[in-house]
């Protein structure tokens, strides 16, 4: 007879902690140096307003940095998590730990999700 075992989330986890990483080292370069570097230096007009809202007035153009953002939060909660397990010697917390860093995650990402379908 066989017990039915309980499946651990931490695949999924660590899916998220890994795209979120990818995309975070591929794009924020890239946003860093259009948004915030190259105005800074004379190389390029700040963005307009207008022109960003533009840019998302594409409902897949918010899904995508929906899905950027989601990722970038859940890449910070798995690594704040194990930096606090591992760096901190909380692991005697790590229910609540783990609550806190992907709940925060969650509602973030349900923030991001809902300001971006608010805009006009």
């Amino acid at each position: 007879m066989t017990s039915a075992r309980r499946r651990s989330p931490e695949p999924f986890l660590w899916l998220l902690f890994s795209s979120g990483g990818m995309l975070a080292a591929l794009l924020m370069p890239a946003l860093a140096w259009r948004l915030w570097l190259a105005p800074g230096l004379g190389l390029a007009e700040p963005l307009a307003f207008e022109r960003a809202a533009a840019l998302l007035s594409s409902p897949l153009a918010r899904l995508g940095v929906a899905l950027v953002v989601a990722l970038a939060l859940f890449h910070w909660a798995h690594r704040f998590r194990f930096t606090l397990y591992d760096g901190l010697q909380l692991s005697h917390l790590w229910g609540l730990i783990a609550t806190v860093c992907y709940g925060g995650a969650a509602i973030g990402s349900a923030a991001a999700a809902w300001a971006l379908l608010a805009l006009p």
